[in-house]
């Protein structure tokens, strides 16, 4: 046993079980969050309950489960409830989602199941995704065209009417979004620079009458056009309102709802398994490239992701020059003295910096500082109203370039350093320059190395979520930072991320049993890119290692 012990094979075999054991608990980690997140797109079976309360009452609940839970019997009767002759030691309780916020006084309710008398699964009963208000539960009774109602010999083709008319509106939101966001959207813009123009004139004195004179031609002409389009836009409204569907509740109530404000449809229990991936698929697809609604309760993440990505982008445009040009000057340039131990010494400690100290900087100097300065040099048309003075993504990508900087800086060193210095003499002795060296030889042989490391940074700056809070995240951007408008990529706009849309809609929001869903897609969500990150950076070192074997024998 000593020798055993001596040899070092029980300290092999405790890493390779601590190893394990973590992988065990990661993956378990991530099919948790996984489940619990895309489960939330598959088409529940929504269920008619009847009803009864301990005082006798009688009333009807349609919803589908959204959680349950078993309950001590002595914590119900500790309570304040009687439950005469029940002698089971628990009881099961379910979370009930009943949506049709604005006619009940909850949308989740707890439902015992000693008051339940009986539970259907009528396969009329329809889910109405709304753009307000959440999901609508009830049987679609009428399709109305204005004050007509559309004849229907069944209930197949009443769905049929109303899935139709349900496209057309679709396509009318469509235009309505594109008219907005296109041509009028144009327009807001072209007005605001003529008002930033005028003001840029009178601040420069040279604010004569003809050039007023022209601004208000332009401006005239802008706003005839803008009238135009707005009655367009009021005229497609109309039109999308022109359907409705008339739907009756748990309440036993005929509700008349617009079309205008309905999404989608469906009937979960009368979709059959392919049914119901393909509506799982599609709405996995609308929460991916959709738009949050309802205090990000709803709705999908796509301008989440698209901040996320821009930002990682732009970040990693700013920190690899910087990253490159900083290990080459320490590993081929700079002498082994006190000014390069200071220097390394300086990045390791950056590398252990807590990144909400690095939002603190980015706001102080990034956002006050130079953007201040900024606005004062060239927007001084704009104040107070800050252009750069306040949050943006460049903020945002400035402020995690210098906080992923020691990743490149080390990776690309590494790389360097892999690089026997034959080749470098060898290259010297044919007649090349120092710097033809390194652009020619060194530097391309390094790249997987620097690769590497941009990869390891990106993977790291698409997961913070404190600095950004200070210098950009916001829970809402109306607009993203890109648009038609010139030019085009606006860096100084705040934007969505998907890690703080985690963080508001779970700690945040006013409707938690709605948001906890989205908790846990967006999780996944959020995961999955950084693990994918992460693959792909072991990979390019893993092609690294093998392409220089060679070299380091």
């Amino acid at each position: 046993m000593n020798k055993w012990f001596k040899s070092g094979a029980p300290w092999i075999w405790m890493t390779g079980g601590a190893v394990s054991v973590s992988l065990v608990a990661v993956l378990g980690l991530l099919l948790l969050i996984g489940w619990r997140g895309l489960t939330f797109f598959w088409p529940h079976t929504i269920y008619e309950w009847q009803v009864s309360t301990p005082a006798g009452e009688r009333y009807q609940i349609i919803g589908e489960i959204h959680d349950r839970e078993q309950v001590p019997l002595a914590q119900l009767r500790g309570a304040g409830m009687a439950l005469e002759g029940v002698t089971a030691e628990t009881l099961t309780r379910y979370l009930i989602k009943t949506g049709n916020r604005e006619f009940v006084p909850l949308d989740f309710r707890w439902l015992l199941e000693t008051d339940i008398v009986s539970r259907s699964e009528p396969v009329n009963l329809a889910v109405l995704e709304r753009a307000n208000h959440g999901n609508f539960y009830g049987y679609v009774e009428q399709v109305l065209e204005g004050d007509r109602a559309v004849t229907a010999a069944s209930q197949g083709e009443l769905r049929e009417q109303l899935m139709t008319r349900l496209e057309r509106v679709q396509k009318l939101n469509r235009q309505m979004k594109s008219l907005q966001r296109g041509d009028i959207g144009a327009i807001n813009h072209q007005l605001e620079k003529l008002r930033l123009k005028q003001r840029g004139l009178e601040l420069e004195g040279t604010a004569t009458e003809q050039a007023i004179a022209d601004i208000r031609s332009q401006e005239q002409q802008l706003r005839a056009d803008y009238q135009v389009l707005e009655q367009q836009l009021f005229e497609l409204r109309e039109q999308a309102r022109r359907d409705n569907v008339v739907v009756r509740d748990m309440r036993g109530q005929a509700v008349t709802l617009s079309l205008g404000e309905v999404l989608d449809a469906s009937w979960p229990n009368d979709m059959n398994l392919m049914d119901k991936t393909l509506h799982w698929f599609s709405a996995i697809g609308k929460f991916v490239t959709g738009e949050p609604r309802e205090a990000n309760t709803e709705g999908g993440v796509f301008p989440a992701i698209f901040g996320t990505v821009f930002m990682v982008i732009l970040m990693a445009i700013i920190v690899t020059p910087l990253g490159v040009v900083a290990a080459i000057y320490l590993h081929e340039y700079a002498g082994k003295n006190n000014l390069t131990k200071m220097i390394r010494i300086a990045v390791i400690n950056l590398a252990g910096v807590p990144s909400i100290v690095y939002g603190v900087f980015g706001l102080g100097f990034f956002v006050y500082m130079v953007g201040g300065s900024l606005d004062q040099l060239f927007y001084p048309e704009s104040l107070p109203t800050p252009t750069f003075g306040s949050p943006g993504v460049l903020w945002s990508a400035l402020t995690l370039a210098i906080l992923t900087l020691p990743v490149v800086i080390v990776s690309t060193e590494e790389g360097l350093s892999r690089i026997p210095s034959s080749v470098r003499q060898g290259s010297l002795a044919l007649g090349a320059t120092k710097a033809e060296t390194l652009w020619r030889i060194v530097i391309p042989m390094a790249s997987p190395a620097i690769m590497t490391g941009l990869i390891l940074a990106i993977a790291r700056a698409a997961g913070e979520v404190a600095p950004l809070m200070l210098v950009g995240v916001v829970k809402l951007a109306p607009n993203l930072p890109m648009d038609g408008n010139f030019p085009y990529l606006h860096v100084e706009r705040k934007f969505m991320h998907l890690g703080f849309h985690i963080y508001d809609v779970g700690f945040q929001s006013p409707n938690v049993e709605a948001a906890r869903p989205l908790v846990y897609a967006t999780s996944f969500l959020l995961v999955t890119v950084i693990v994918g990150l992460n693959l792909t950076a072991i990979g390019i070192r893993n092609h690294l290692r093998e392409k220089f074997r060679s070299l380091d024998q």
